[in-house]
């Protein structure tokens, strides 16, 4: 599942995020969600999160 929905998203959630260094690599980081940073109910490159190690990064899969 893509996380692009807000919806889909909440703490405790595992989820493989891409960091700003990233963004050209698409290098994936693996993380527990610890805030929601993006308001928006939508948006088309992921929803911003802050795991629970600090790391900041949009969202690219959320894992089952």
């Amino acid at each position: 599942m893509n996380g692009q929905n807000r919806n889909d998203i909440y703490p405790g959630l595992e989820v493989d995020i891409i960091l700003k260094k990233d963004q050209r690599s698409g290098k994936r980081t693996r993380g527990v969600v610890k805030d929601l940073l993006t308001s928006s109910a939508y948006h088309s490159r992921g929803i911003k999160v802050r795991l629970e190690d600090g790391q900041i990064g949009r969202v690219a899969e959320i894992i089952d």
